[in-house]
């Protein structure tokens, strides 16, 4: 299922030496990436390597980098404010389910398509197709807080897809779910790359990024520690003393 291990020809996302600071603790130091057109990108480290403080960096949700540069397209986005950035084609999802409970999973896909500033016929038209494509069309009049957990998280990726994105960035999408879910959802994330979607996966899962990812990258205490094939970053010892601890190691 997982697609070629080198470059692709395009690159799409370049973040050039970012960092954060929250006084006086650095949560994320110095870090350099680049996620090229059409592959997934997987983000792994123990908890607290700032991975997910990387994607707030990069999306500008809540906050941007206190120093460094975020490119998408060749274009400087790390001081555009993060609805800005997320119309140029950058989305991601969070950890925690961003959903309206109490909504109807049809209203929460229309939330989502007002803030991409869609409107009548192209916005229905663009929910429609989201929910096709992550397969819950079935649960369209059903509670949000009401379907199931593998739902709730194709419900949060359709409400990504809504706005056409051309990078979709995931936090830990597999979180909770059993291996029959997440079977379901490396299917669907790979057909998404097989439609040209650009992925950057953050996710604690290793054998969905072993699976699906192109390239991975290991977190630790803020820095970048490992960019290779997930073979050769899984099994490299520095990765084994970043989970592990130096003595088990």
């Amino acid at each position: 299922m997982k697609g070629a291990s080198g470059r692709f020809a395009e690159q799409l996302l370049e973040v050039r030496g970012v960092s954060r600071r929250f006084g006086g603790f650095l949560a994320v130091d110095n870090v350099s990436l680049r996620v090229d057109k059409g592959e997934i990108l997987g983000i792994a480290g123990p908890n607290g390597a700032g991975k997910s403080t990387l994607f707030n960096l990069i999306s500008g949700v809540p906050f941007g980098p206190s120093a460094g540069e975020v490119l998408f397209e060749g274009r400087q986005i790390d001081r555009l404010p993060a609805h800005k950035i997320a119309r140029l084609g950058l989305r991601r999802t969070f950890q925690a389910e961003q959903l309206f409970p109490s909504l109807s999973v049809w209203d929460n896909i229309a939330v989502a398509s007002h803030y991409m500033g869609r409107r009548g016929r192209s916005a229905r038209t663009a929910a429609a197709t989201a929910l096709e494509t992550v397969g819950i069309t079935k649960y369209r009049d059903e509670r949000a807080g009401d379907i199931p957990l593998l739902a709730k998280k194709k419900l949060m990726i359709a409400s990504a897809l809504v706005a056409r994105p051309r990078l979709l960035m995931l936090d830990e999408p597999a979180g909770g779910l059993n291996s029959e879910d997440q079977a379901d959802l490396i299917q669907l994330l790979a057909d998404l790359q097989k439609d040209g979607l650009t992925l950057l996966i953050i996710e604690h899962v290793l054998s969905l990024l072993r699976e699906l990812a192109n390239r991975m990258i290991i977190l630790s205490s803020g820095e970048l520690l490992v960019d290779g094939t997930p073979d050769t970053v899984l099994s490299d010892p520095r990765v084994l003393e970043a989970y592990l601890g130096k003595a088990e190691a």
